[in-house]
């Protein structure tokens, strides 16, 4: 019998030292549905090969900003080749871009508004040293 590679191959330690990613951080991919895992007889995980791969994708989505919930949506792409599963991944992909798009805009607003009280402050300090109380 050959064993194919989708047969358990490697503990969740081998798995964590292929990937660079902690056996707490596989663990909860599993929890999440992102990666599986079959048990041994005394219940240790066991992974199989192309889980490597699956891990190192799921890694460059958290990186982009993608949380879990999101990742197991675009995840199926990955799974299946069909048209319509990958335009919801990319639909997907893209609304996460606008979400991110729009949190950046706020953060440079509100990075602007911090300027200013910045900017204020440093007027009223250069008052106060030139004895000025009303500067601001």
């Amino acid at each position: 019998m050959t064993t194919t590679s989708l047969a358990p191959t490697m503990r969740i330690g081998e798995l964590a030292r292929q990937t660079g990613v902690s056996a707490r951080s596989l663990r909860y991919y599993e929890q999440q549905g992102l990666v599986h895992s079959t048990r041994s007889a005394g219940g240790q995980r066991l992974y199989a090969a192309t889980e490597v791969a699956r891990v190192e994708i799921i890694r460059r989505l958290f990186d982009a900003g993608l949380s879990s919930k999101v990742i197991a949506r675009v995840l199926p792409c990955v799974d299946s080749g069909t048209a319509d599963v990958t335009e919801d991944a990319f639909t997907t992909m893209v609304g996460e871009r606008d979400r991110l798009t729009a949190d950046i805009a706020r953060l440079v607003e509100t990075r602007d508004a911090l300027d200013e009280l910045i900017a204020a402050n440093v007027r009223h300090q250069i008052g106060l040293r030139r004895g000025d109380r009303g500067a601001g």
